[in-house]
This record gives structure tokens, C-alpha cells and sequence, in this order.
């Protein structure tokens, strides 16, 4: 077999056994190993090219912004800070028809501003905002669809986990991602909320609800110490990174720091939780960067197949257009979204499809935050959506089904879909921010 096929034999075979159930990181390696092994027929070779691929990927020094910014998140988390952001726009939108929802798309908003994780956030205000919501009797499936379509926010507010593993694969800066994911991010919560008004005025059955009139009104002093600490928090880690006086590394170092400080400040960190955010950045932590050393060894196999010059000549030789080469990409990650993780998807495709865009005169940094939207609907569709089995776990309420969670995250991934062809058709809204 040539280098071609047997590259186009691997990609098949890490999908097939993803599905299967292979462990991500053991079938992009285990298959990359192997590929190389036979297309060069050296198993030194094979070996010499994994030792490299393990000690120059997570060995970066760049790579430290993976535990820190997690670390920050799961502080914040456990502090309970995203509940009390909430509490500030449930106080402001509860008595618009699906009001409560638009609060949660607003909090989601801004806990994403310093989580940068998905996860965390359906698992926080699966707690915190569906109750309120079933209290005043909103449609369950509505309920946990807000809380599924605004838990992907995490992923493209900075700081975002996924758009540090997509600066680190593209070798892109990590501070350019971030400034523009912020447009994209403000782009989907505000379509989120104009979403959820819509339904409340034209589909008031699917959202439900009744008005809140038993709710306290909440003083300013309330409002102040709610959101300042978040607010501070926020200036603390992106303006320091914005404005040159913090690399991101050093960024999420002082997040992480100042989200402990104001958490014990606050009385809200026990010794208890405080191992429980340890062992859990370890987790997140070691997945991540072990799926990263994975995908280093997958990038070098898919070179030396020549895999993407190869899929670079056949859209050149069919004379796709620039809207062909984006259907189609979008397609596959729609596609893998059904089977993968966000990071699995951003590791695989990215690899292909960069030599492609490259040479066309597009932003790579577009292209990021093209391909992290993209990716994050695979977050709310089924057999995999991460985020929906979170919710559904974390409720633990007999009355909501997985299905229920699914079908009311569908109509926040059409949203979804919708924002992502805006992004792609005006790519200025992702780079407008660099230009400053």
C-alpha cells in the first residue's frame, strides 16, 4: 500500500475505534504508531518520532495555561461565584416571558469569562438555574436547553480551553485567540437571548413559565458584591493578557490566585473543596495533555503520508470553491460531533484542513474560532453530547430524561449553526479585534 491509503486506512480505523469505545488518546496513538511503522517499514523510526512527539508537546512551557486555567475554573466553580452572577440577571430579566432563561444565558455568559470550561458550567447551573426554572413551571425541556446551549459558551469566551488547543496545534498565539473569540462568544449569547424572546412571543408553550412576582428586588450593595470579585477577577486575567503586562501562562497563574484569594475572602473555600479543585484539575489536566501528546504523533503521521497536499491537489483539481471546501469541513465536524469531544475533533480535523486554508489567504486565527463553534455543537447533539450527559447526571430527577435534555438542546444548536455560517461568510468579526 502507498503512504495515501494507508493514511486514509488510519483516520478511518481512529474513528472506527473511537467508537467502539477505544480510549481517544490510545487510538490516535496506537493507530499513528503503527501507520508510520508500515509506511516507512522502521519501527525505530516509528519510536524515535514518538519519543519527539512526547517531548516536544506537552513539555512546552505554553502548555502550563491547561492546569491553570482549569485550576481557576474549578475554584470558581466550587466557590459557588457562578451562582450569585446569576442571581444579578435573574434579578434583570425576571419579568420578561422566558426571562429566567435569558438570566442564564447572561450568567453562562460571564462564568465563562473566567471557567473557560463547558463542563462546568452545566454542571453548575444544572443546579443552580433548572430548579428556579421547574419552580416556575417552564418547560422542562426548555429548562435543560438553555442550560445545554449556554453551557457551550465556555468554550468560546476566553479564556477557553479549546481555543488554547487549537493555538497550540496551529501554532497560533494564545492572546490572538482569545481576543478573537470574544466577538463570536458575545455574538451566540446575544442570539441565545433573542432565541429564548422569540419563543416566549411566537412558541410560549415550548417555553412555559409564569411571572415571577414573588421576587425580592435586589439592592445595588447586593449587586456590587455578586459581581465585582467576578468582574475583578475577569480584568485581572484577560486585561493582563490583553494589554502585554501578563503572558497567559502568567495570566492563568494570577487567575488562579486571585479566584482562591476571593473564595477564602469570601468564606466559601473549605479545605475539603479545595482538594476536590486539586484532584479534578489533575484529571482535566492529564486527559487533555495526554490527547495532545496523542494528536502531536497523529500530525506527524498524517506529514509523512502526505495526507493533506494530497486533499490540497484533489480540491484544486475539482476547482472547489472557497463555500465547497467550508460545507465540507463543516460537515465532517457535524459529523464527528455525533461520535467525539470538542479537543478530539479540534486534534483531528485541524491537522487535514490548515495546509488547506492556509494558501487560500485566510486567517488561521479565523479558521480557530470557525473550527471551535463548529466543534462545540457536537457538545448538544446525540449519541455523545458531553454537556447533555452532564446535565442529565448532575440533576439526578427522574422527571427529565436524556431525551428530554437532547430535544430541548436542539433548537440552541440550529442557533448554533446559524451564528456559525455568520462567522464564516464575514470572517472580519473574528479578526476585527487584532487589528486595534
Amino acid at each position: 500500500m502507498t503512504p495515501i491509503e494507508i493514511g486514509l486506512i488510519s483516520v478511518l480505523a481512529i474513528v472506527i475505534l473511537i467508537y467502539l469505545g477505544v480510549y481517544i488518546p490510545i487510538a490516535l496513538g496506537a493507530v499513528s504508531f503503527v501507520s508510520i511503522w508500515l509506511m516507512r517499514d522502521n519501527f525505530d523510526l516509528a519510536m524515535n518520532l514518538l519519543k519527539i512527539a512526547l517531548s516536544d508537546s506537552v513539555m512546552e512551557y505554553t502548555f502550563a495555561t491547561v492546569p491553570l486555567f482549569t485550576f481557576m475554573g474549578m475554584i470558581v466553580s466550587k466557590a459557588g461565584l457562578g451562582g450569585d452572577i446569576y442571581d444579578v440577571m435573574n434579578a434583570a430579566f425576571r419579568r420578561i416571558r422566558g426571562g429566567i432563561g435569558m438570566a442564564t444565558v447572561g450568567a453562562n455568559a460571564v462564568f465563562a469569562a473566567v471557567t473557560g470550561s463547558s463542563i462546568a458550567s452545566a454542571s453548575v447551573f444544572s443546579t443552580v438555574a433548572v430548579p428556579q426554572m421547574l419552580r416556575y413551571d417552564y418547560n422542562p425541556r426548555f429548562a435543560v436547553g438553555v442550560v445545554a446551549g449556554s453551557s457551550v459558551l465556555g468554550m468560546i469566551i476566553p479564556p477557553s480551553a479549546m481555543l488554547i488547543i487549537y493555538s497550540l496545534v496551529a501554532e497560533q498565539s494564545v492572546g490572538d485567540m482569545f481576543l478573537a473569540g470574544i466577538i463570536p462568544g458575545l455574538m451566540l449569547a446575544t442570539a441565545y437571548i433573542a432565541a429564548i424572546f422569540f419563543a416566549g412571543r411566537f412558541f410560549p408553550n415550548f417555553v412555559g413559565g409564569k411571572p415571577a412576582d414573588d421576587y425580592e428586588p435586589m439592592s445595588y450593595w447586593a449587586i456590587a458584591s455578586k459581581t465585582l470579585p467576578l468582574v475583578f477577577l475577569i480584568v485581572v486575567v484577560l486585561g493582563g493578557i490583553y494589554t502585554g503586562w501578563m503572558t497567559p501562562v502568567e495570566a492563568g497563574a494570577a487567575g488562579a490566585t486571585v479566584g482562591l484569594l476571593i473564595a477564602i475572602l469570601r468564606g466559601r473555600m473549605t479545605p475539603k473543596l479545595f482538594w476536590e479543585a486539586l484532584l479534578e484539575t489533575g484529571h482535566i489536566s492529564a486527559a487533555i495533555l495526554f490527547l495532545i501528546t496523542a494528536a502531536s504523533i497523529y500530525s506527524r503521521m498524517l506529514g509523512l503520508a502526505g495526507l493533506p497536499n494530497e486533499l490540497g491537489d484533489i480540491m484544486a483539481e475539482n476547482q472547489f470553491s472557497f463555500a465547497m471546501v467550508m460545507f465540507i469541513y463543516v460537515c465532517l465536524m457535524l459529523f464527528l460531533g455525533t461520535l467525539l469531544d470538542t479537543a478530539s475533533i479540534i486534534l483531528i480535523v485541524v491537522p487535514l484542513f490548515l495546509p488547506l486554508i492556509e494558501p487560500l489567504g485566510l486567517s488561521p486565527v479565523w479558521f480557530g474560532i470557525v473550527t471551535v463553534v463548529g466543534a462545540e455543537i457536537g457538545l448538544l447533539t446525540p449519541p455523545l453530547g458531553i454537556s447533555c450527559f452532564v446535565i442529565k447526571s448532575t440533576l439526578n430527577d427522574p422527571r427529565i430524561t436524556l431525551k428530554d435534555v437532547f430535544l430541548g438542546a436542539l433548537p440552541f444548536a440550529m442557533v448554533m449553526l446559524v451564528v456559525l455560517i455568520i462567522l464564516i461568510n464575514f470572517p472580519v468579526l473574528s479578526t476585527v479585534l487584532l487589528n486595534r
